[in-house]
């Protein structure tokens, strides 16, 4: 009899453990990010409509930087807003960007960018006991998963969410489209503005990020010409001179060096880029 109610209580107490995942739809170590989640309290509204303690959560961490203090843990905002051309996309407290991951996973949640592509791309985190305040995003819809680092990452549709190194003030979007990969989120976790970018005008590309780009200073892939390959951000050596350009796959153009100013997301081959306003225009490139 002992033995049978041992049994039961054991039973139960794994039901009621996958029962907490589940209902939250957290991933990765579920075990942890379950019961931390559940730790979690949400707040409905803003940090400034709750009464946040100034210099805390959102409003802690600088633009461009890791969440690095335990104050910048604390709580952080998830609110539906507008920012750049991107409607609805998912802003912090701070009226920054959320991206998402193509290379992630949703389910189970995972986050694949650690180390440098941390750097670059800071995830959202917030610490055990901490707050996540709701503006506009179902609580369904908002989950953590247990990062390798130890730390804890917010999800929203399952998808582990970043800010950008190189979005600098509240409403930049310059992380859109970065790679092919990289894309804001909505409030429902899908990819805020994805139909548009995968409409830009191209031939002869697929959906993967481009490795490599031949851009031409004449239209239609005429001489002079120039190759650039890698991954990352890569300064054109003629500044302001491509006409045309070549590439397996999807990257994404500047109008300044160091992959700022204007951009568009492309995908394979222009052979005038006059048709999506960037003739004489390229000054960097994003790829990989």
């Amino acid at each position: 009899m002992i033995r049978n109610r041992i049994a039961a209580f054991a039973a139960a107490a794994a039901a009621a453990s996958l029962l907490l995942t589940a209902c939250n739809g957290t991933g990765g170590d579920t075990s942890a990010a379950g019961s931390v989640l559940a730790n979690l309290s949400f707040g409905s509204g803003t940090a400034e409509k709750n009464d946040a303690a100034p210099g805390t959560g959102d409003w802690a961490t600088r633009p461009g930087k890791p969440a690095s203090e335990p104050v910048a843990k604390k709580w952080v905002q998830l609110s539906a807003s507008r920012a750049g051309d991107l409607n609805p996309v998912v802003v912090n407290g701070a009226g920054f960007t959320l991206y998402r991951f193509d290379k992630d996973t949703a389910d189970p949640s995972k986050s694949n960018c650690a180390g440098e592509c941390a750097t670059t791309w800071p995830p959202v985190l917030v610490a055990p006991g901490g707050k996540i305040f709701i503006d506009g995003v179902n609580k369904s819809d908002v989950g953590v998963v247990k990062r390798d680092d130890g730390n804890l990452q917010v999800t929203i549709g399952g998808w582990p969410v970043y800010r950008f190194s190189k979005d600098l003030e509240p409403g930049d979007t310059n992380g859109q489209g970065v790679g092919g990969t990289w894309f804001g989120v909505t409030p429902d976790g899908q990819k805020a503005g994805a139909a548009d970018d995968e409409q830009e005008q191209g031939e002869g590309g697929s959906g993967s990020p481009a490795t490599s780009v031949t851009l031409s200073d004449e239209t239609d892939f005429g001489d002079p010409s120039e190759g650039l390959a890698g991954s990352g951000c890569q300064n054109v050596g003629r500044d302001d001179s491509a006409s045309s350009l070549q590439a397996s796959g999807t990257l994404k153009i500047w109008s300044e060096k160091d992959c700022e100013g204007e951009s568009k997301v492309v995908q394979g081959n222009i052979a005038d880029l006059s048709t999506i306003g960037f003739d004489d225009t390229i000054s960097s490139v994003f790829l990989g």
